[in-house]
């Protein structure tokens, strides 16, 4: 599982079994759909697993992610995440 920046600023959140291959399609303009018009994209993070499965499903987690939340993993402020995932509305500083 990666996520990569485009170069409007957005985030791209994948998964593939060949990370350097997938990145090099990617900068090819080979890759998604999202990425093609926003090149060149640059590596943030990965998670590697055993098991492509694995792998899709924490994509699809990550993708549901707000922004923040993606940019505490991506900075590797882990103790941040569970803060994160609580709703607007139930958030203290929700001013």
């Amino acid at each position: 599982m990666y996520i990569l920046e485009c170069s409007d600023g957005s985030y791209y959140t994948g998964s593939t079994k060949y990370l350097e291959r997938r990145l090099e399609q990617h900068q090819n303009g080979e890759g998604a759909r999202h990425t093609k018009s926003r090149l060149p994209v640059k590596l943030l993070y990965y998670e590697l697993y055993n098991r492509i499965d694995t792998a899709f499903y924490r994509e699809k987690q990550v993708q549901g992610w707000s922004r923040a939340k993606k940019e505490a993993l991506i900075n590797g402020n882990l103790e941040a995440l569970p803060g994160l995932a609580k709703a607007y509305r139930d958030r203290k500083d929700n001013t």
